[in-house]
């Protein structure tokens, strides 16, 4: 059993997360690339203390970068989260 700490990077206010807070109490977390569903369920659980309900999971595939000549190469990819909580339940963002 992998520590939270191993699962979870940062929690990530962009203006989708927000409004998935705002609307359907979903919050949306930046992950290791190798932490499974499970795994990402237990962390924010014992990070956070609520209750997850439901988590879903996507790669996010790194953008292309123009260097300063005409080569291109690539930024990293990433994984994100999307973990909807309890009724009831909230993360504290301040």
């Amino acid at each position: 059993m992998k520590q939270a700490q191993q699962v979870v990077k940062t929690i990530m206010v962009t203006e989708k997360g927000t409004r998935l807070t705002e609307q359907q109490n979903q919050y949306v977390f930046k992950v290791f690339d190798n932490a499974n569903k499970l795994e990402i369920k237990d962390a924010v659980e014992a990070l956070f203390g609520v209750k997850v309900t439901q988590v879903n999971t996507m790669r996010r595939k790194g953008k292309r970068k123009r260097e300063r000549t005409m080569r291109y190469g690539r930024t990293a990819g990433w994984k994100r989260a999307v973990v909807t909580l309890q009724d009831g339940d909230q993360i504290d963002l301040t």
